[in-house]
């Protein structure tokens, strides 16, 4: 008998070469249904996969990334299939599962339109009808090269050829189509019951613009019909809420021909901008931070110094000043640190806490720039603090606290990750493990769940990563806590101790935006570019139902200009009706419509966007309300 140990630490006794997705089924029926992979010792396996020894095993169902990710892989390879049987001259390249869907790249000689995406999810339906088993097959390199170069599958065979000698080289097959994959897959594919082919673009091979163009369909699969109706009409709310577009139609920002990458604010963009910017400095001078600005171009030598012209060269944009070579900042730190070095600091000083909003620039290629979210240019609300070893864990905790205080201001959820030691790095392991352990230590002092997040980690250290969920259940990484002992040791940083010696001082990179740029662009997709009252550029437009009646709305404008709110008057020739529907596509929070009746009593029509007609109240009252609501930083 073979031994399973379950995630739970039970443990059941199988006869040996029992396949997985029969212990699934003796553990529960449901389980039995909607188990889709397993890991056995750790490593992801199919569920027909016979077990011949003792082991610990973990089922996955499509609620658990390592399940949905072959749901997906193998919806891909149900797609594959279909466009093979559509038109048998295609070449495969590969089609991996990915965040919410899946894709496959082709080598077709004629682009793929929105009619033949159809046929392809027609086909795909019949395949699925056809509950087709997925069956590994494990070959050596010479029958894999053999088979794939007989049928033509160039793009296959060049895959095989860069396999390492040791690995296991395996293909799958659900009838008359063969695939290299390393797997797991799904039982079958009768149990992909939901699918959508949702676009078709260009892909280089490999990446690489050198390469050939082809052409990749993507997709998305669920379980459930219900399931891929509500991500579909996620979708189209996307599209709705979609930043680059409300930008134009709230005249926020643009982005202009000659200057790809580089955002243009408009003077209401500017509003929204400087708002956040306030409420950034007003908090950050609560909790002991000084405010500086360094400068953007810098010498080369600095930038040798941190590191970056090794570990980040090809990322940053380059001039030359008097014959010598400056580079334009990709990052602050260096300016802070040079701050910092400044003067002589006692131990009593500590900690010290820069704070700086500052303009960096990095180069990104043209495919991946995507409105605000994606840019050349940005200004990070950066902080840099310089701390004794004892601070370490009260200040990573102290940074937690703002960052969950900013986030809950705007309404929103996050996740955490802890991303360890990348590829690329400086400094010796011992340092890296005093590093991590210390970022753990105050994540758990602070009782935070958190997910590692290996190798992941900055060049210098490693690093906290906060990812806010929006309203349609996107995440976006914003916040960062990066702890550092190299760059103090790379600048010969010190501080005066109690002994009257010299010292090095700890050092805390970190952003809560991340970039004020891309957080404009979070919030208006996260509202629909309907902003809180504190941060919509009009925050009142009043609306005058005729001509007599403008002299009693410029009273009512200059009765809230007095309070700093921020108002506009429309006393256009239109009728009242045609100035609410235009205030409401502007998103403005309130409309104020004053007529005789208004005027006679000093009162005002309150129209609030989302929710109508709030009736008749005294003007007083209404400045009263809408100043507490500012105040408050109100959401709802």
């Amino acid at each position: 008998m073979v031994k399973v140990t379950l995630k739970d630490d039970s443990v059941r006794e199988y006869e040996p070469g029992t396949p997985l997705n029969r212990i699934a089924q003796d553990i529960s029926p449901r389980l039995g249904r909607e188990a889709l992979v397993a890991a056995v010792d750790g490593r992801l396996v199919d569920l027909s996969y016979p077990l011949h020894r003792d082991a610990a095993v973990e089922f996955y169902t499509f609620e658990d990334e390592p399940g949905r990710d072959a749901f997906r892989h193998s919806a891909a390879h149900v797609m594959a299939q279909a466009v093979k049987r559509l038109y048998p001259d295609v070449k495969l390249a590969i089609g991996p599962a990915i965040a919410e869907g899946f894709y496959y790249d082709f080598d077709a000689e004629k682009p793929f339109t929105p009619a033949d995406l159809e046929k392809i999810e027609r086909e795909m339906q019949a395949i699925v009808k056809e509950d087709l088993p997925f069956k590994r097959v494990e070959v050596s390199r010479e029958e894999a090269l053999e088979r794939f170069s007989a049928a033509g599958e160039k793009y296959k065979v060049e895959l095989i050829n860069e396999l390492p000698e040791d690995a296991v080289i395996s293909y799958y097959q659900q009838g008359e189509f063969v695939d290299l994959c390393a797997g797991p897959h799904i039982p079958s594919t009768g149990r992909l019951k939901a699918f959508k082919l949702t676009s078709v673009a260009g892909a280089y091979w490999r990446g690489d613009e050198r390469n050939k163009m082809l052409q990749r369909i993507y997709g998305t699969a669920f379980p459930k019909k219900s399931q891929l109706e509500e991500y579909l009409f996620r979708i189209e709310e996307a599209k709705r809420r979609d930043h680059r577009k409300l930008g134009v139609e709230l005249d926020l920002f643009s982005i202009q021909e000659e200057g790809p990458g580089f955002p243009f604010f408009h003077p209401k963009g500017m509003v929204l901008r400087n708002q956040l910017e306030q409420f950034w400095r007003e908090e950050h001078y609560k909790r002991g931070y000084q405010e500086i600005r360094t400068p953007i171009i810098l010498n080369r030598s600095l930038w040798e110094r941190s590191g970056h012209w090794e570990h980040y060269r090809e990322n940053m944009y380059f001039t030359r000043i008097d014959d010598v070579e400056y580079a334009i900042k990709p990052m602050n730190c260096p300016g802070g640190i040079l701050v910092y070095k400044s003067r002589l600091h006692s131990y009593r000083e500590l900690p010290i806490r820069l704070a700086e909003l500052g303009l960096v620039h990095r180069h990104e290629l043209s495919g991946v720039l995507h409105g605000l979210m994606r840019v050349r240019c940005f200004t990070q609300d950066d902080a840099h603090i310089f701390m004794l070893p004892s601070q370490i864990r009260e200040e990573i905790i102290g940074v937690i606290d703002l960052v969950d205080y900013f986030y809950g201001i705007f309404g929103f959820n996050y996740k955490v990750e802890l991303s360890t030691r990348p590829e690329k790095s400086m400094g010796s392991d011992e340092i890296w493990e005093i590093a991590t352990t210390a970022l753990e230590e105050a994540l758990k002092a602070r009782g935070m769940k958190y997910k590692v997040n290996e190798g992941d980690g900055a060049f210098y250290g490693p690093k906290i990563d906060f990812h806010l969920e929006d309203c349609l259940g996107r995440t976006w990484q914003c916040g960062t806590i990066q702890l550092d002992f190299l760059m103090p040791e790379k600048f010969d940083l010190t501080y005066v101790g109690e002994d009257g010696q010299k010292h090095r001082p700890v050092m805390i990179h970190r952003v809560v935006f991340g970039s004020i740029e891309r957080f404009i662009g979070i919030l208006t997709e996260h509202f629909a570019g309907a902003f809180p009252t504190w941060l919509a550029p009009v925050q009142v437009r009043v609306l005058p139902i005729a001509d007599r009646h403008a002299s009693y709305a410029r009273q009512v404008v200059e009765r809230l200009e007095k309070e700093n709110i921020r108002v506009e008057l429309d006393a256009r020739n239109e009728k009242v009706n045609y100035k609410i529907r235009e205030a409401q596509a502007q998103k403005i929070p309130y409309m104020l419509v004053v007529g005789d009746r208004e005027a006679r009593e000093g009162t005002v029509a309150v129209r609030q966007r989302s929710r109508g007609d709030e009736g008749t109240q005294p003007l007083e009252e209404f400045v009263a309300r809408i100043l507490e609501e500012i105040r408050t930083k109100a959401i709802g």
